[in-house]
């Protein structure tokens, strides 16, 4: 495996982790509303960013990857039907 592949599997897991991380601060922030402090709006608000920036950076890659590489043409014919 060479650098630069290392390099960019690290460019991928690290937005990856922030929107698990972000996934988990929403999941904790809606668990502790049954609790006597009530919702915590701040930990779910940043929760929120995380989960969106993370799933867009990946989707937006991925994306990005198809759109170069020219994946979507063949299936534009089975759309048609």
């Amino acid at each position: 495996m060479t650098i630069q592949r290392f390099i960019s599997v690290l460019i991928l897991v690290i937005p990856g982790a922030l929107g698990v991380y972000g996934w988990t601060l929403m999941r904790e922030a809606f668990f502790t509303n049954f609790t006597p402090e009530g919702f915590q709006w701040d930990m779910f608000l940043l929760g929120f960013f995380l989960f969106v920036v993370g799933v867009g950076f990946v989707g937006g890659f991925i994306f990005y990857r198809d759109k170069k590489r020219r994946y979507g043409r063949r299936f534009k014919d089975d759309l048609d039907d």
